[in-house]
């Protein structure tokens, strides 16, 4: 690997860490919204209207942001190509189902937890990267896979909480469905971005406009949640929710820049490492106490995320990286 691919293997590295610290903050600032009110008093409507003011005010974001460059009329040609309509399925894998299962689990369990259970996408989607993708992994990355599913197994083991708990193994079970569908997100999008008309803020505007608009079409009017979601953005906690939007935008546009830049498998590793930063913004700001357990679990985790990610010089570029700018620019002609 020449010097030019070893600093993009780096961009990719660190793009991918940096969009992990934005979400760990954002799923702790999503806990504080389910747990506020109006969103306290609806118990099964909250996460999927969290979940969908979350996706629209994150695509409200990436839409301006693409204006003011004048790149969003890119993005809408963009729909019409066999790459749209792949980062379109992505997008509905990662946005309306995964942020659904993901925001039920916090309900469930806690932003601690739901975030450290969902963390085991990047095992999934090493696999499914390996099996579709033909993504290169060697020994080491496959012992990462394995060491995460064992944290995420350590993390989910709590008998004690059996019987004073009922609803724990529930969210549990919900997170864990998150990881599936961002693993398959992970790997649908990388493999929507080797078009070469497509860069990754392309992407992570088609993203978080389908997602929004599958929530805001479907599944909200079905569960007649809008007066939920009015009687939210008009209550004091909007500004929450206007932050955790941009949140969503950096995570995600950081994340698919890093997948482009260094693959799907160790892009989601490294952004899985998010976990690690939501229990520091708990532990910082919300004083969350921390078992023995947990820290032995979030570790291994860890460690597995870093495994997965490789030495810089070992990582493997995706897409094709020169026929378009790194961070999200018109492609060159």
């Amino acid at each position: 690997m020449n010097i030019k691919n070893i600093n993009k293997a780096r961009m990719g590295i660190g793009l991918g860490a940096t969009s992990a610290i934005a979400w760990g903050v954002d799923t702790v600032i999503i806990g504080i919204i389910i747990a506020s009110t109006p969103f306290k008093e609806a118990v099964v409507l909250a996460p999927i209207i969290a979940a969908f003011l979350h996706d629209f005010f994150s695509a409200l974001w990436v839409s301006l942001f693409m204006i003011v460059k004048g790149e969003f009329i890119n993005v809408l040609k963009l729909l019409k190509t066999k790459s749209g309509v792949i980062l379109v399925l992505g997008a509905v894998s990662g946005g309306p189902l995964a942020m659904t299962f993901y925001f039920l689990g916090i309900q469930y369990v806690g932003a601690t937890y739901a975030a450290s259970i969902a963390s085991i996408f990047p095992g999934i989607g090493a696999v499914l990267a390996f099996t579709f993708l033909k993504e290169k992994m060697n020994g080491k990355t496959w012992f990462g896979v394995v060491l995460s599913i064992t944290g995420v197994t350590i993390l989910a083991y709590m008998p004690s909480n059996f019987d004073v708990n009922s609803h724990f193994f529930i969210g549990i079970l919900f997170s864990l469905g998150a990881a599936i569908f961002w693993g398959l997100e992970g790997v649908i999008g990388a493999w929507g971005m080797r078009g070469k008309e497509v860069v990754p803020l392309y992407a992570i505007n088609i993203r978080q406009l389908t997602s929004a608009l599958c929530y805001g079409i479907l599944i909200v009017p079905f569960m007649h949640g809008f007066p939920l979601a009015f009687q939210a953005v008009s209550s004091n906690i909007v500004w929450l929710i206007i932050i955790a939007g941009l949140l969503g935008f950096a995570n995600y546009s950081l994340y698919y820049m890093s997948m482009n830049l260094i693959g799907a498998a160790r892009g989601q590793s490294l952004n899985n490492t998010y976990v690690f930063w939501a229990i520091v913004t708990e532990i910082i700001f919300i004083g969350t106490p921390i078992s023995l357990q947990f820290v032995i679990g979030a570790v291994i985790v860890l460690l597995g995320s870093i495994l997965v990610s490789g030495n810089v010089k070992e990582s493997k570029k995706l897409t094709k990286v020169p026929d378009k700018e790194t961070l999200g620019t018109t492609p060159r002609n």
